[in-house]
Protein backbone atom coordinates (compact mmCIF):
# COMPACT_ATOMS: atom_id res chain seq x y z
CA UNK A 1 0.00 0.00 0.00
CA UNK A 2 1.13 3.30 -1.15
CA UNK A 3 1.00 7.11 0.64
CA UNK A 4 -2.20 8.23 -0.88
CA UNK A 5 -2.24 11.87 -1.64
CA UNK A 6 -4.58 13.67 -2.62
CA UNK A 7 -5.94 17.37 -2.85
CA UNK A 8 -7.53 16.83 0.87
CA UNK A 9 -4.15 15.26 2.40
CA UNK A 10 -2.02 12.15 2.95
CA UNK A 11 -3.49 9.17 4.47
CA UNK A 12 -1.27 5.76 4.56
CA UNK A 13 -0.55 3.28 7.40
CA UNK A 14 1.87 4.64 9.80
CA UNK A 15 5.69 3.73 9.74
CA UNK A 16 5.50 2.03 6.12
CA UNK A 17 3.67 4.62 4.05
CA UNK A 18 3.26 7.56 6.44
CA UNK A 19 6.71 8.28 7.84
CA UNK A 20 8.22 10.96 9.63
CA UNK A 21 9.73 11.81 6.10
CA UNK A 22 6.51 12.69 4.77
CA UNK A 23 4.42 14.12 7.40
CA UNK A 24 7.61 16.95 7.07
CA UNK A 25 7.81 17.12 3.61
CA UNK A 26 3.79 17.62 3.18
CA UNK A 27 3.31 19.89 6.41
CA UNK A 28 6.38 22.11 5.10
CA UNK A 29 4.44 22.56 1.80
CA UNK A 30 0.92 22.80 3.28
CA UNK A 31 3.12 25.71 5.72
CA UNK A 32 4.63 27.20 2.97
CA UNK A 33 1.28 27.51 0.98
CA UNK A 34 -0.15 29.51 3.95
CA UNK A 35 2.50 31.67 3.58
CA UNK A 36 3.11 31.61 7.47
CA UNK A 37 -0.04 32.43 9.73
CA UNK A 38 -2.05 30.64 12.55
CA UNK A 39 -2.84 27.04 12.19
CA UNK A 40 -5.33 24.88 14.58
CA UNK A 41 -3.78 21.50 15.45
CA UNK A 42 -6.03 18.70 16.89
CA UNK A 43 -6.01 14.90 16.38
CA UNK A 44 -8.00 11.94 17.04
CA UNK A 45 -7.15 9.50 19.82
CA UNK A 46 -4.75 7.13 17.46
CA UNK A 47 -1.67 5.28 19.39
CA UNK A 48 0.35 7.53 16.52
CA UNK A 49 -1.37 10.66 16.91
CA UNK A 50 1.21 12.54 19.30
CA UNK A 51 4.20 11.33 17.49
CA UNK A 52 2.62 12.86 14.07
CA UNK A 53 1.05 15.75 15.91
CA UNK A 54 4.90 16.61 17.19
CA UNK A 55 6.00 16.76 13.89
CA UNK A 56 3.52 18.45 12.31
CA UNK A 57 4.03 21.67 15.31
CA UNK A 58 7.30 21.50 14.96
CA UNK A 59 7.88 21.20 10.87
CA UNK A 60 5.36 24.16 11.00
CA UNK A 61 6.57 26.52 13.50
CA UNK A 62 10.30 26.27 11.25
CA UNK A 63 8.12 27.45 8.20
CA UNK A 64 7.43 30.56 10.26
CA UNK A 65 3.33 29.43 11.50
CA UNK A 66 2.13 29.84 14.81
CA UNK A 67 0.65 26.82 15.74
CA UNK A 68 -2.30 26.29 18.14
CA UNK A 69 -3.06 22.73 19.74
CA UNK A 70 -5.94 21.27 20.31
CA UNK A 71 -5.15 17.99 21.12
CA UNK A 72 -7.95 15.24 20.79
CA UNK A 73 -10.65 16.77 19.72
CA UNK A 74 -13.21 16.06 16.64
CA UNK A 75 -12.35 17.05 13.44
CA UNK A 76 -15.20 19.65 12.94
CA UNK A 77 -13.78 21.18 16.54
CA UNK A 78 -10.57 22.20 14.87
CA UNK A 79 -12.98 23.64 11.74
CA UNK A 80 -14.53 25.66 14.90
CA UNK A 81 -11.06 26.38 16.10
CA UNK A 82 -10.16 27.77 12.35
CA UNK A 83 -13.19 30.05 12.69
CA UNK A 84 -12.78 31.39 16.34
CA UNK A 85 -9.32 32.35 16.11
CA UNK A 86 -9.26 33.06 12.11
CA UNK A 87 -6.32 31.25 11.46
CA UNK A 88 -4.73 30.68 8.05
CA UNK A 89 -5.72 26.89 8.31
CA UNK A 90 -6.32 24.25 10.33
CA UNK A 91 -4.59 20.81 10.29
CA UNK A 92 -6.71 16.91 11.49
CA UNK A 93 -4.30 14.16 12.78
CA UNK A 94 -6.99 11.52 11.66
CA UNK A 95 -7.27 8.49 8.95
CA UNK A 96 -10.86 8.82 9.57
CA UNK A 97 -12.83 5.36 9.65
CA UNK A 98 -9.51 3.39 8.65
CA UNK A 99 -8.04 1.11 11.29
CA UNK A 100 -6.10 2.00 13.58
CA UNK A 101 -2.57 1.61 11.92
CA UNK A 102 -3.37 4.11 9.58
CA UNK A 103 -3.23 8.14 9.83
CA UNK A 104 -3.80 11.05 8.21
CA UNK A 105 -3.72 14.78 7.56
CA UNK A 106 -6.63 16.55 6.72
CA UNK A 107 -6.16 19.94 5.59
CA UNK A 108 -8.43 23.32 6.08
CA UNK A 109 -8.49 26.80 4.42
CA UNK A 110 -8.79 29.79 6.08
CA UNK A 111 -12.73 29.29 5.77
CA UNK A 112 -12.62 25.97 7.82
CA UNK A 113 -13.56 24.34 5.19
CA UNK A 114 -11.20 21.30 2.76
CA UNK A 115 -9.41 22.17 0.39
CA UNK A 116 -10.54 22.60 -3.02
CA UNK A 117 -9.18 20.87 -5.84
CA UNK A 118 -7.14 23.85 -7.43
CA UNK A 119 -5.72 24.81 -3.28
CA UNK A 120 -5.03 21.21 -2.82
CA UNK A 121 -3.07 20.99 -6.29
CA UNK A 122 -0.48 23.36 -4.88
CA UNK A 123 0.60 21.77 -2.07
CA UNK A 124 1.03 19.40 -3.89
CA UNK A 125 3.15 20.97 -6.52
CA UNK A 126 4.91 22.62 -3.55
CA UNK A 127 5.57 18.90 -1.67
CA UNK A 128 6.99 17.38 -5.05
CA UNK A 129 9.19 20.31 -6.12
CA UNK A 130 10.27 20.58 -2.78
CA UNK A 131 10.21 24.54 -2.42
CA UNK A 132 9.64 24.90 0.75
CA UNK A 133 9.93 28.33 3.02
CA UNK A 134 12.14 27.20 6.23
CA UNK A 135 12.82 30.60 8.22
CA UNK A 136 16.00 31.26 10.13
CA UNK A 137 15.86 31.02 13.98
CA UNK A 138 14.53 34.48 14.59
CA UNK A 139 11.56 33.91 12.71
CA UNK A 140 10.21 30.90 13.40
CA UNK A 141 6.82 29.94 14.55
CA UNK A 142 5.42 29.63 18.24
CA UNK A 143 3.04 26.94 19.72
CA UNK A 144 0.39 26.78 22.53
CA UNK A 145 -2.13 25.19 23.78
CA UNK A 146 -5.79 25.91 24.03
CA UNK A 147 -7.92 23.47 26.11
CA UNK A 148 -11.16 25.39 25.61
CA UNK A 149 -12.30 24.67 22.47
CA UNK A 150 -14.27 21.59 22.74
CA UNK A 151 -16.60 23.85 25.40
CA UNK A 152 -16.90 26.56 22.48
CA UNK A 153 -17.96 24.07 19.92
CA UNK A 154 -20.66 22.68 22.19
CA UNK A 155 -21.67 26.05 23.29
CA UNK A 156 -21.59 27.35 19.46
CA UNK A 157 -24.37 24.41 19.25
CA UNK A 158 -26.30 25.44 21.62
CA UNK A 159 -26.31 29.27 21.04
CA UNK A 160 -27.96 27.91 17.87
CA UNK A 161 -32.08 29.39 17.32
CA UNK A 162 -33.49 25.98 17.07
CA UNK A 163 -31.69 24.15 19.80
CA UNK A 164 -34.05 24.69 23.20
CA UNK A 165 -32.34 22.91 26.30
CA UNK A 166 -35.02 23.22 28.42
CA UNK A 167 -37.81 21.62 26.35
CA UNK A 168 -34.87 18.53 25.81
CA UNK A 169 -34.35 18.50 29.40
CA UNK A 170 -38.18 18.43 30.08
CA UNK A 171 -38.44 15.31 27.47
CA UNK A 172 -36.47 12.71 29.81
CA UNK A 173 -34.61 11.38 27.11
CA UNK A 174 -31.57 8.32 27.79
CA UNK A 175 -29.17 8.18 25.29
CA UNK A 176 -26.06 5.42 24.24
CA UNK A 177 -22.65 6.44 23.08
CA UNK A 178 -20.25 4.27 21.49
CA UNK A 179 -17.54 6.61 20.20
CA UNK A 180 -15.31 3.56 19.00
CA UNK A 181 -12.46 4.90 21.29
CA UNK A 182 -12.31 7.57 19.60
CA UNK A 183 -11.98 11.78 19.42
CA UNK A 184 -15.98 11.70 20.00
CA UNK A 185 -15.20 9.77 23.78
CA UNK A 186 -15.53 12.72 25.54
CA UNK A 187 -16.75 14.93 22.97
CA UNK A 188 -20.15 13.46 22.64
CA UNK A 189 -21.26 12.71 26.31
CA UNK A 190 -20.26 16.33 27.12
CA UNK A 191 -22.96 18.00 24.24
CA UNK A 192 -25.63 15.35 25.57
CA UNK A 193 -25.10 16.75 29.64
CA UNK A 194 -25.20 20.38 28.35
CA UNK A 195 -27.79 19.56 25.83
CA UNK A 196 -30.34 18.57 28.95
CA UNK A 197 -29.96 14.68 28.25
CA UNK A 198 -31.09 13.25 31.52
CA UNK A 199 -29.31 9.84 31.20
CA UNK A 200 -26.66 8.68 29.17
CA UNK A 201 -25.21 5.13 29.01
CA UNK A 202 -21.19 4.55 27.02
CA UNK A 203 -19.85 1.95 25.36
CA UNK A 204 -15.97 2.42 24.25
CA UNK A 205 -15.86 6.39 25.10
CA UNK A 206 -11.87 5.69 26.40
CA UNK A 207 -9.94 7.93 24.14
CA UNK A 208 -7.00 5.63 23.98
CA UNK A 209 -7.03 4.92 19.87
CA UNK A 210 -7.51 1.27 20.51
CA UNK A 211 -10.59 0.77 18.15
CA UNK A 212 -13.07 -2.01 19.72
CA UNK A 213 -14.65 -3.06 16.77
CA UNK A 214 -13.95 -1.62 12.99
CA UNK A 215 -14.12 2.23 13.18
CA UNK A 216 -16.57 2.67 10.03
CA UNK A 217 -19.81 2.79 11.49
CA UNK A 218 -21.40 0.71 8.87
CA UNK A 219 -24.26 -2.07 10.56
CA UNK A 220 -21.76 -5.32 10.92
CA UNK A 221 -19.72 -3.48 13.26
CA UNK A 222 -22.44 -1.85 15.92
CA UNK A 223 -23.97 -5.03 17.46
CA UNK A 224 -22.55 -3.54 20.58
CA UNK A 225 -24.18 -0.50 20.71
CA UNK A 226 -27.47 -2.13 19.75
CA UNK A 227 -27.52 -4.22 22.25
CA UNK A 228 -27.02 -1.28 24.88
CA UNK A 229 -29.61 0.52 23.72
CA UNK A 230 -31.92 -2.61 24.47
CA UNK A 231 -30.78 -3.29 27.82
CA UNK A 232 -30.62 0.09 29.07
CA UNK A 233 -33.91 0.53 27.27
CA UNK A 234 -32.23 4.13 26.08
CA UNK A 235 -34.76 6.79 23.51
CA UNK A 236 -31.91 6.82 21.28
CA UNK A 237 -28.24 5.15 20.52
CA UNK A 238 -25.75 7.59 18.49
CA UNK A 239 -22.33 6.29 17.06
CA UNK A 240 -19.57 7.96 16.12
CA UNK A 241 -16.26 7.64 13.57
CA UNK A 242 -13.07 7.87 15.40
CA UNK A 243 -13.18 11.76 14.41
CA UNK A 244 -16.35 12.78 15.11
CA UNK A 245 -17.90 13.78 11.48
CA UNK A 246 -19.89 10.68 11.03
CA UNK A 247 -23.03 9.70 12.65
CA UNK A 248 -24.99 6.61 12.84
CA UNK A 249 -28.60 6.28 14.84
CA UNK A 250 -29.98 3.26 16.67
CA UNK A 251 -33.70 3.35 17.46
CA UNK A 252 -34.91 2.70 21.01
CA UNK A 253 -36.04 -0.81 19.91
CA UNK A 254 -32.07 -1.44 19.37
CA UNK A 255 -31.93 -1.23 15.38
CA UNK A 256 -29.96 0.71 12.86
CA UNK A 257 -31.27 3.93 11.01
CA UNK A 258 -29.51 3.14 8.44
CA UNK A 259 -26.98 6.00 7.62
CA UNK A 260 -28.44 7.33 4.82
CA UNK A 261 -31.23 8.19 7.48
CA UNK A 262 -28.98 10.43 9.74
CA UNK A 263 -29.07 12.82 6.55
CA UNK A 264 -33.10 12.51 6.38
CA UNK A 265 -33.46 13.15 9.97
CA UNK A 266 -31.32 16.35 10.04
CA UNK A 267 -33.09 17.72 7.04
CA UNK A 268 -36.50 16.76 8.35
CA UNK A 269 -35.60 18.93 11.48
CA UNK A 270 -33.73 21.51 10.07
CA UNK A 271 -36.52 22.65 7.32
CA UNK A 272 -39.39 22.21 9.69
CA UNK A 273 -37.04 25.44 11.67
CA UNK A 274 -35.84 27.07 8.27
CA UNK A 275 -37.29 26.63 5.09
CA UNK A 276 -34.90 26.27 1.84
CA UNK A 277 -33.02 24.36 -0.27
CA UNK A 278 -30.79 21.38 0.65
CA UNK A 279 -27.60 19.60 -1.27
CA UNK A 280 -26.42 16.49 -1.25
CA UNK A 281 -24.52 14.05 -3.50
CA UNK A 282 -25.32 11.89 -6.30
CA UNK A 283 -24.71 9.07 -4.37
CA UNK A 284 -26.80 10.03 -1.45
CA UNK A 285 -30.25 8.29 -1.08
CA UNK A 286 -33.98 9.41 -2.87
CA UNK A 287 -34.55 9.57 1.00
CA UNK A 288 -32.90 12.95 1.22
CA UNK A 289 -35.49 14.41 -1.93
CA UNK A 290 -38.04 13.01 -0.05
CA UNK A 291 -37.80 14.79 2.64
CA UNK A 292 -36.84 18.41 1.13
CA UNK A 293 -39.81 17.79 -1.01
CA UNK A 294 -42.09 17.61 1.93
CA UNK A 295 -41.17 21.19 2.56
CA UNK A 296 -41.85 21.94 -1.25
CA UNK A 297 -38.29 22.73 -1.41
CA UNK A 298 -35.30 21.17 -3.84
CA UNK A 299 -32.65 19.08 -3.37
CA UNK A 300 -29.65 19.78 -5.22
CA UNK A 301 -26.87 17.03 -5.92
CA UNK A 302 -23.17 17.20 -6.55
CA UNK A 303 -19.99 15.68 -6.93
CA UNK A 304 -19.52 13.00 -4.08
CA UNK A 305 -17.07 14.47 -1.59
CA UNK A 306 -17.21 17.28 1.27
CA UNK A 307 -16.30 19.80 -0.52
CA UNK A 308 -18.07 19.57 -3.83
CA UNK A 309 -21.14 19.26 -1.51
CA UNK A 310 -20.14 22.83 0.47
CA UNK A 311 -19.44 24.31 -3.00
CA UNK A 312 -22.82 23.39 -4.19
CA UNK A 313 -24.65 24.42 -0.83
CA UNK A 314 -23.32 27.79 -1.39
CA UNK A 315 -24.10 27.89 -4.68
CA UNK A 316 -27.62 27.51 -4.28
CA UNK A 317 -28.21 29.04 -0.67
CA UNK A 318 -28.94 25.62 1.07
CA UNK A 319 -29.95 25.41 4.91
CA UNK A 320 -28.60 22.31 5.12
CA UNK A 321 -26.88 19.61 3.25
CA UNK A 322 -24.90 16.31 3.76
CA UNK A 323 -23.37 13.21 2.74
CA UNK A 324 -25.17 9.74 2.70
CA UNK A 325 -22.18 8.17 4.73
CA UNK A 326 -24.43 9.79 8.00
CA UNK A 327 -22.11 13.21 7.25
CA UNK A 328 -24.44 16.07 7.77
CA UNK A 329 -23.69 19.75 7.23
CA UNK A 330 -25.41 22.69 9.11
CA UNK A 331 -24.18 26.26 7.87
CA UNK A 332 -25.34 28.47 10.48
CA UNK A 333 -22.88 26.53 12.62
CA UNK A 334 -20.06 26.13 9.82
CA UNK A 335 -19.62 25.13 6.24
CA UNK A 336 -18.47 21.18 7.22
CA UNK A 337 -19.81 17.39 7.81
CA UNK A 338 -20.41 17.58 11.94
CA UNK A 339 -21.29 14.83 14.26
CA UNK A 340 -21.57 16.84 17.26
CA UNK A 341 -24.59 19.41 15.87
CA UNK A 342 -25.49 16.50 13.96
CA UNK A 343 -26.68 14.67 17.60
CA UNK A 344 -27.98 18.06 18.88
CA UNK A 345 -30.42 18.27 15.98
CA UNK A 346 -32.12 14.77 16.04
CA UNK A 347 -31.98 15.34 19.90
CA UNK A 348 -33.76 18.40 19.36
CA UNK A 349 -36.11 16.73 16.77
CA UNK A 350 -37.35 14.17 19.24
CA UNK A 351 -38.05 16.73 21.44
CA UNK A 352 -39.97 18.61 19.40
CA UNK A 353 -41.77 15.69 18.12
CA UNK A 354 -42.82 13.90 21.14
CA UNK A 355 -41.88 10.31 19.72
CA UNK A 356 -39.42 7.76 19.77
CA UNK A 357 -36.77 7.27 17.67
CA UNK A 358 -38.48 4.06 15.95
CA UNK A 359 -41.65 6.00 15.34
CA UNK A 360 -39.46 8.76 13.59
CA UNK A 361 -37.71 6.14 11.44
CA UNK A 362 -40.90 4.33 10.51
CA UNK A 363 -42.08 7.76 9.20
CA UNK A 364 -39.80 7.61 6.27
CA UNK A 365 -39.63 5.38 3.32
CA UNK A 366 -37.42 2.43 3.28
CA UNK A 367 -34.57 2.32 0.27
CA UNK A 368 -32.18 0.05 -0.31
CA UNK A 369 -28.62 -0.01 -1.65
CA UNK A 370 -26.49 -2.39 -3.10
CA UNK A 371 -22.73 -1.47 -4.15
CA UNK A 372 -20.79 -3.55 -6.26
CA UNK A 373 -17.55 -3.17 -9.36
CA UNK A 374 -16.36 -3.77 -12.48
CA UNK A 375 -12.94 -5.17 -12.71
CA UNK A 376 -11.50 -3.53 -15.32
CA UNK A 377 -8.47 -5.86 -15.72
CA UNK A 378 -10.95 -8.47 -16.92
CA UNK A 379 -13.53 -6.44 -19.07
CA UNK A 380 -10.55 -5.56 -21.31
CA UNK A 381 -12.16 -1.94 -21.27
CA UNK A 382 -11.08 1.10 -19.63
CA UNK A 383 -13.22 2.89 -17.32
CA UNK A 384 -14.30 5.82 -19.87
CA UNK A 385 -15.32 3.43 -22.28
CA UNK A 386 -17.96 1.36 -19.85
CA UNK A 387 -19.12 5.18 -18.62
CA UNK A 388 -19.84 6.21 -22.18
CA UNK A 389 -21.21 2.83 -23.18
CA UNK A 390 -23.85 3.41 -20.42
CA UNK A 391 -24.20 6.77 -21.28
CA UNK A 392 -24.91 6.50 -24.86
CA UNK A 393 -27.28 3.06 -24.12
CA UNK A 394 -29.85 5.44 -21.79
CA UNK A 395 -28.99 9.25 -23.13
CA UNK A 396 -32.82 9.20 -23.68
CA UNK A 397 -33.03 9.65 -19.57
CA UNK A 398 -30.37 12.32 -19.70
CA UNK A 399 -28.04 10.87 -17.48
CA UNK A 400 -25.82 13.08 -15.15
CA UNK A 401 -22.64 13.21 -16.40
CA UNK A 402 -21.24 15.45 -12.87
CA UNK A 403 -19.61 12.47 -11.25
CA UNK A 404 -19.34 9.38 -13.45
CA UNK A 405 -22.68 8.48 -15.11
CA UNK A 406 -26.10 8.27 -12.78
CA UNK A 407 -28.99 7.29 -14.31
CA UNK A 408 -32.39 7.79 -12.83
CA UNK A 409 -35.41 5.48 -13.05
CA UNK A 410 -38.81 6.08 -11.85
CA UNK A 411 -38.24 3.53 -9.28
CA UNK A 412 -34.77 4.17 -8.44
CA UNK A 413 -31.39 4.40 -9.89
CA UNK A 414 -28.00 3.61 -10.56
CA UNK A 415 -24.34 5.37 -10.41
CA UNK A 416 -21.05 4.42 -12.25
CA UNK A 417 -17.95 6.41 -11.01
CA UNK A 418 -14.08 5.61 -11.79
CA UNK A 419 -12.19 4.75 -9.03
CA UNK A 420 -8.69 6.58 -8.41
CA UNK A 421 -7.21 4.20 -6.62
CA UNK A 422 -7.74 1.47 -8.17
CA UNK A 423 -8.84 -0.45 -11.95
CA UNK A 424 -12.43 -0.79 -10.89
CA UNK A 425 -15.56 1.20 -11.75
CA UNK A 426 -17.95 1.40 -9.11
CA UNK A 427 -21.63 0.89 -9.25
CA UNK A 428 -24.17 2.09 -6.57
CA UNK A 429 -27.95 1.57 -7.01
CA UNK A 430 -31.17 2.12 -5.09
CA UNK A 431 -34.76 0.69 -5.19
CA UNK A 432 -37.20 0.06 -2.75
CA UNK A 433 -36.07 -3.06 -2.13
CA UNK A 434 -32.64 -4.82 -2.17
CA UNK A 435 -34.07 -7.10 -5.01
CA UNK A 436 -34.81 -3.85 -6.97
CA UNK A 437 -31.03 -2.61 -6.46
CA UNK A 438 -30.00 -5.34 -7.39
CA UNK A 439 -31.36 -5.91 -10.58
CA UNK A 440 -30.32 -2.37 -11.81
CA UNK A 441 -26.79 -3.30 -11.26
CA UNK A 442 -27.11 -6.35 -13.13
CA UNK A 443 -28.65 -4.25 -16.12
CA UNK A 444 -25.59 -2.60 -16.42
CA UNK A 445 -23.53 -6.16 -15.90
CA UNK A 446 -25.72 -7.25 -19.10
CA UNK A 447 -25.13 -4.47 -20.87
CA UNK A 448 -21.44 -3.98 -20.97
CA UNK A 449 -20.71 -8.12 -21.12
Amino acid sequence: MALMISVSGIRGIFGTDLTPENLTRFTAAFGTWLKGGRVVLGRDSRTTGQICEDIVAATLMSIGCDVIRVGIVPTPTVAMGVLKYKAAGGIIISASHNPAEWNALKLLNSTSEFLTADQGKEVISISNTGNVNYQKYNKIGISRFDDTLLNHHIDEILNLPFIDTEKISESNLSVAVDAVNGAGSVAVPKLLEKLGVKTIHKVHCTPNGLFPHNPEPLPEHLSDICELVKETKADLGVVTDPDADRLALVDDTGTLFGEEYTQAVVFDFILSKKPGPTATNLSSSRIADDVTAKYGQTCHRSAVGEINVVTKMKEVGAVVGGEGSGGVIVPDLHYGRDALVGIACVVQHLADQKVSSSELRADYTDYFMSKNKIQLDQLGKTADEVLELVRSRYESLQPDTVDGVKIDFEEGWVQLRKSNTEPIVRIYSEGKSLEEAQSFAKRIFQLIG
